[in-house]
């Protein structure tokens, strides 16, 4: 079995186990970026142009990091998956994976004749975990998804923004990555149920049932509303149902303070030197601090004002209220607390130069973090995989280029 160009010494969970990645932007390559940095040797199969995001980085040099960041440590191959001969490479590939993970549009697979059934049939201990923005089945099925047509469709970006301004997405793309930690998730729990039964599933997430629970203290709102669309409550709590809970301004900037207990309100007011309104009626419970939100609001935000956002979280920490600063991208790359973690790290890309690049968050005690490995370029590994795991000879691969298969 051929491995993915790794860290050999590390302890890896997955290791041994084949993945054909024929996924693209970022809901699929982040399933496959957790595998591979799980240990798991990935093969990301792509159209002779390259994916989506590596034709995107060729418009605008940001939008490289997000190709270098989603697929180290995998082996990239070029394919032709109109063609014939494309096809039958394919079926090649999968005779002895264990999972084959792509997000295309419903259908895509079916009609080239590489769907469940015939990859299943061809290897019956196949995973197939398939992404897609509304599932597999159902009236929407067909709906061209991306995050943030999903924010749309699925009400997040109707909660998001403030009352008196429109509905704003959110600045990150956090329903690929929701969705993506789903099919990893999925598809491992197949894996799992595979070592009892020796046969393996279709696993299937949809973009929009993974963002729908996020929305659990907004829909509450709903409930509580009688079933009117409530307004937008800016950086308040969905369901305004705790108060102070906000972003406040500070001296340099900005800081998020929540008051999820009566305890941390009492410790938000000893950290004011406040302790006289302790037991003041006008914020003495939680439902007179949300009854009199604003009120509350402004209170806490005279204060916060007066000091700097450092200033305040070491109050928070000293006092036991949550709390923290609202960073910049820059100071977030520049987390000591992650990079002394390991989760973050610099690393010498060869397109890029110098970057901060995350290890994977699902972190295995006693395994060690498998080495990051630069992300492969357009077809770096076709000759290993197609010469070494396959066996072609130099002259079928190079025929194989001529004819616009590889």
């Amino acid at each position: 079995m051929t491995q993915a160009p790794q860290d050999h010494s590390a302890s890896k969970p997955l290791d041994g186990i084949t993945v054909i990645d024929l996924t693209q932007i970022y809901q699929g390559p982040y399933a496959t970026f957790l595998m591979a940095k799980a240990g798991a040797t990935v093969i990301k199969v792509e159209p002779i142009l390259g994916e989506p995001s590596r034709i995107r980085a060729k418009v605008s040099g940001g939008a490289s990091l997000p190709m270098a960041m989603l697929n180290v440590n995998k082996m990239g191959v070029t394919l032709n998956l109109k063609t014939a001969k494309g096809k039958e490479l394919l079926k090649r590939l999968i005779l002895d994976a264990d999972i084959l993970v792509e997000n295309f549009t419903p259908g895509v697979m079916d009609r080239l004749g590489l769907g469940w059934e015939v990859l299943h049939a061809i290897n019956p201990k196949l995973i197939y975990g398939s992404g897609t923005g509304f599932g597999l089945s159902g009236p929407d099925k067909d709906n061209q998804a991306m995050d943030v047509t999903i924010q749309a469709s699925s009400g997040a970006m109707s909660v998001t923004g403030y009352p008196d301004g429109p509905p704003l997405r959110s600045g990150s793309s956090f329903i690929d990555f929701l969705s993506g930690v789903h099919l990893y998730a999925g598809i491992i729990t197949a894996l799992f149920e595979r070592t009892r039964t020796g046969v393996g599933r279709l696993v299937e997430v949809s973009m929009q049932e993974t963002a729908y629970p996020t929305l659990a203290s907004n829909i509450g709102l709903v409930y509580r509303s009688k079933g009117k669309i409530p307004e937008r409550v800016g950086n308040r709590h969905g369901g305004l149902a705790l108060a102070p809970y906000n972003v406040y301004e500070a001296k340099d900037g900005h800081i998020a303070i929540v008051c999820a207990t009566e305890d941390h309100w009492v410790k938000i007011l000893k950290s004011m030197n406040r302790e006289d309104l302790i037991h003041d009626e006008r914020f003495s419970t939680n439902k007179v601090r949300v009854e009199n939100i604003k009120r509350t609001d402004d209170f806490v935000e005279e204060w916060t004002r007066s000091i700097t956002r450092n200033e305040l979280f070491k109050l928070s920490k000293e006092f036991g209220f949550p709390a923290a600063p609202v960073r910049d991208l820059i100071e977030v790359m520049n987390d000591p607390h992650m990079h002394a973690r390991g989760q973050l790290e610099w690393f010498d890309d060869p397109d890029l130069g110098r970057i901060v690049l995350p290890a994977s968050p699902l972190i295995i005690h006693g395994a060690e973090r498998v080495k990051t490995v630069a992300s492969p370029s357009l077809g770096q590994h076709n000759q290993e995989i197609y010469g070494g795991k396959l066996g072609l000879s130099g002259e079928e691969i190079q025929a194989l280029k001529a004819e616009g298969v590889i």
